[in-house]
C-alpha cells in the first residue's frame, strides 16, 4: 500500500497488513495530537501498552542518557559488544535518513519487514489497551522491542529520547544506566537549570544497580537521588578515570582495575575520551554476565561510524557534519575546528529548532565563521533563518550572513562560495545534517 493509498479510514482494514514503512510511519504521526515532534513526557501511556504486548526482554540492558554523549556512548558499547561476539541489539534517536537506523542488531539497520511486523504488534496491544494516544517515539520504542524480542539478541542498549526519568525508554529497568553529561537544553520540559535537569537525567538509575556519571561536575540533585535509592553510583575522576597522551590512554576504575594500551577514539574531540571512558566502565561492570576481551575493547573504540558527530568528508573544500544544537555540543565542536588543517575562510550552514538556546549556541562560534548560511527548518518547532540572523547580529558574531528557505538551497549556496582551500561547517540540528546528507546523495 502506498502513501496516496492509505486514509485513515481504512486504517482498522488495511494498516494492520501492510508491509511499507511509508503509511506506517505516517500513522505513527497522527496517533498523538502533537503529532511527530510532539512531546509529552510521562511513562503511564507505553506501560499499558508494553502490559498489553507481555514485553520483558531477557539479556542485560543498558540505558544511556545524557544532553551530549549519549550517541557516541551507545556507539562505543554496541562496537564493543559486537567485537566481543555477541549479538547487540541497539536503539537511538533520531534517525538521520532512514527510520531503520533508529533499530539495529548485530550493528545493522532493522529491515522493513522486522519493523512492521512490530508496528503491527503495538497497534493491535495499542488499540486493545484503549485506543492509547502514544507519542511518536512511544510507538517507536515499543516496536523497537518487539524486534529485539523476535532477535534475540544477548545485550540490549537503549538511548534515552529526552531526559530520562519520564522518557519512554525508562519503562524498561536497565541493569546498567549510564549519564554521560548534564548541560541547558530542553528547558522547556527539564527545567531551568542543571539542578533540575540531573535531576530528571539520573531517574534512570536504578537501586542497587551500577549507575555511572561522566559528567565532571554533576548536580547535586543527580547525588542526592543516587543516594536516595541506593543505587551503586559511579563518578568520572573517583570511581573511574582515563590518562594518557595523543596516541594512547589508560583507564582505571574500582578495585584497582588497570587497562592500558587503549587507541585515541574514532571518534573525535576531547569529550569523546570521557565517553569512551564511560564506556569501559559500563562494560567492566557487567563483566560477569558478559565477559569482554580488551582486544574487543581496543577494537570497539576504533572500529566504528557514527554519521553527523564531526565528521569530516573526504575531498576539498573540507566539510564538516556535526548534530550539535546546544551550547555544550556547539562549544565542543568550536574546540574540535582547531583539530582541522588550516583553512582560509569557514562557511557555516546553520539550521536550529526554535526552542533550542539559539543566540548561545551560535556564541560559541564568535569571530570563527567567515560567512553564514542560515536556513529556515520547515518542521514543527524549526526556527526562522531571519531568527538565527537576529542571534548573529545582536550577539556580534561576525561574518557576512545570508538566509535561505531551506538547508538544502544554504548548502547549495556554500558550494558556490567555497574555494579549495575553504571550510563548510554545517551543524544546527540532525535535520540540517540530515537535508545536506540528502542534497550530497542526489548529486545537488
Amino acid at each position: 500500500m502506498s502513501a496516496s493509498e492509505y486514509s485513515p479510514a481504512r486504517a482498522d482494514e488495511q494498516l494492520l497488513a501492510c508491509t511499507s514503512l511509508t503509511p506506517w510511519l505516517a500513522h505513527l504521526e497522527r496517533l498523538h495530537p502533537r503529532g511527530q515532534d510532539g512531546i509529552e513526557l510521562g511513562l503511564e501511556r507505553i506501560l499499558r501498552v508494553r502490559q498489553e504486548l507481555s514485553q520483558e526482554p531477557h539479556c542485560p540492558l543498558l540505558i544511556v542518557g545524557g544532553t551530549n554523549g549519549k550517541g557516541s556512548t551507545c556507539a562505543y558499547l554496541e562496537a564493543i559488544y559486537s567485537h566481543a561476539g555477541y549479538r547487540v541489539g541497539c536503539y537511538t534517536s533520531p534517525h538521520l535518513l532512514r527510520y531503520n537506523e533508529r533499530i539495529r542488531i548485530n550493528r545493522q539497520p532493522a529491515d522493513d519487514a522486522l519493523i512492521c511486523t512490530a508496528f503491527t504488534r503495538v497497534e493491535a496491544a495499542r488499540q486493545a489497551a484503549g485506543n492509547v494516544p502514544l507519542t511518536y517515539f512511544e510507538f517507536g520504542t515499543l516496536a523497537a522491542m518487539e524486534v529485539f524480542i523476535a532477535q534475540q539478541p544477548e545485550v540490549l542498549i537503549l538511548e534515552v529520547g529526552l531526559g530520562g526519568r519520564l522518557d519512554a525508554v525508562n519503562a524498561y529497568t536497565p541493569d546498567c544506566a549510564v549519564v554521560c553529561s548534564i548541560a541547558l537544553d530542553h528547558t522547556d520540559w527539564l527545567g531551568p537549570d542543571r539542578e533540575a535537569i540531573g535531576f530528571e537525567k539520573a531517574g534512570i538509575f536504578r537501586a542497587g544497580s551500577p549507575a555511572f556519571c561522566a559528567d565532571p561536575e554533576p548536580p547535586q540533585s543527580l547525588l542526592a537521588h543516587a543516594r536516595a535509592i541506593a543505587a551503586d553510583l559511579q563518578l568520572l575522576g573517583r570511581d573511574f578515570g582515563y590518562f594518557g597522551d595523543a596516541l594512547q590512554w589508560a583507564f582505571w576504575g574500582r578495585g584497582g582495575v588497570r587497562r592500558a594500551g587503549l587507541p585515541q577514539p574514532a571518534l573525535r574531540g576531547a569529550g569523546q575520551l570521557r565517553n569512551a571512558a564511560v564506556a569501559v566502565a559500563a562494560v567492566e561492570s557487567l563483566r560477569q554476565r558478559l565477559p569482554v576481551a580488551m582486544q574487543a575493547v581496543r577494537r570497539g573504540l576504533v572500529e566504528l561510524d557514527l554519521p553527523g558527530r564531526f565528521q569530516v568528508l573526504a575531498g576539498r573544500p573540507t566539510i564538516v557534519l556535526d548534530v550539535a544544537h546546544n551550547p555544550q555540543a556547539v562549544s565542543g565542536l568550536a574546540e574540535r575546528l582547531v583539530e582541522l588543517p588550516f583553512a582560509t575562510r569557514t562557511i557555516a550552514v546553520v539550521g536550529m529548532l526554535a526552542d533550542k538556546d539559539i543566540a548561545g549556541s551560535l556564541a560559541a562560534l564568535a569571530g570563527r565563521i567567515d560567512h553564514w548560511l542560515l536556513a529556515d527548518l520547515d518542521v514543527p518547532r524549526g526556527a526562522s533563518a531571519t531568527a538565527l540572523a537576529t542571534a548573529v547580529r545582536e550577539r556580534g558574531l561576525g561574518g557576512e550572513i545570508e538566509c535561505f528557505p531551506s538547508a538544502t538551497i544554504a548548502f547549495q549556496r556554500s558550494a558556490e562560495l567555497a574555494g579549495e582551500n575553504d571550510r563548510i561547517l554545517v551543524f544546527g540540528s540532525f535535520y540540517t545534517v540530515a537535508a545536506v546528507m540528502r542534497s550530497r546523495q542526489d548529486g545537488r
